[in-house]
């Protein structure tokens, strides 16, 4: 099975299964899920999480109950800005600089701007957790976005400068219809970020993943469009 003919599959099962939420439709999108606080609970319970000083977070609205808990648990968190669009492209929310009142408020992509400052990946120092959004992935830990590359190429440039490395934990928060047996996936190429956590309502899965990870920017799958829209890929050309 193809990557999009995976989405398609569960973008539609959680349609019609109920447990999509909002925002609707999922399609198109890292959708959001009935039980994402549930998971969220499962991840806050490793060890990973509570060694965690910094976590690097996706911005979509399943993993918005884990950007709201490591603020209110004193991590600083970093978000990339959409299509990492300015040569500051992550967005620092420091829970120490934030009124307790407002840190909801802060991690919500909405009201983010006003919470965090825009840094350059220069500025991102080690990042201990990366939770990534995910379409699906296997308890191998292969993993499939929405098909933009972005969650890749942001693991990608944070490791050119050493953010992120072997001792960098990433996870992912899902529906358990959104896991996916491997014989249905394609095998993870190798700019993929396999996942060592998957988080589920029910279950909290150790991949022990086989999978490579990638320790820089692959430039053979980026175009020329690519490179002109994302300023701070222009600093690592080769």
């Amino acid at each position: 099975m193809d990557k999009q003919t995976l989405r398609e599959r569960i973008w539609g099962g959680l349609e019609d299964s109920g447990e999509a939420r909002f925002p609707f439709p999922p399609h198109g999108r890292i959708p959001n899920f009935a039980g994402a606080d549930e998971a969220c609970d499962r991840l806050a319970a490793t060890d990973e999480w509570a060694a965690a000083d910094v976590v690097k977070a996706n911005p979509d609205a399943p993993q918005l109950p884990v950007r709201r808990r490591a603020l209110h648990e004193g991590k600083v968190v970093y978000m990339a800005q959409p299509r990492l669009r300015s040569e500051r492209p992550f967005m620092k929310l420091d829970p120490g600089v934030i009124a307790p009142e407002d840190l909801d408020a802060a991690a919500t992509v909405s009201k983010m701007d006003g919470y965090a400052e825009p840094v350059g990946p220069d500025a991102v120092p080690h990042v201990d957790l990366v939770v990534s959004g995910s379409v699906a992935v296997t308890e191998a830990g292969g993993r499939v976005g929405k098909g933009e590359g972005y969650s890749d190429l942001e693991f990608a440039v944070l490791s050119e400068l050493g953010a992120v490395d072997d001792e960098t934990t990433v996870a992912t928060s899902v529906h358990e219809l959104q896991v996916v047996d491997e014989a249905d996936a394609p095998e993870p190429a190798a700019h993929d970020v396999p996942m060592d956590l998957v988080a589920t309502p029910e279950r909290l899965i150790r991949t022990d993943s086989p999978f490579g990870r990638p320790t820089g920017i692959d430039w053979d799958v980026l175009d020329e469009e690519r490179l002109d829209e994302i300023p701070v890929l222009q600093r690592f050309a080769p």
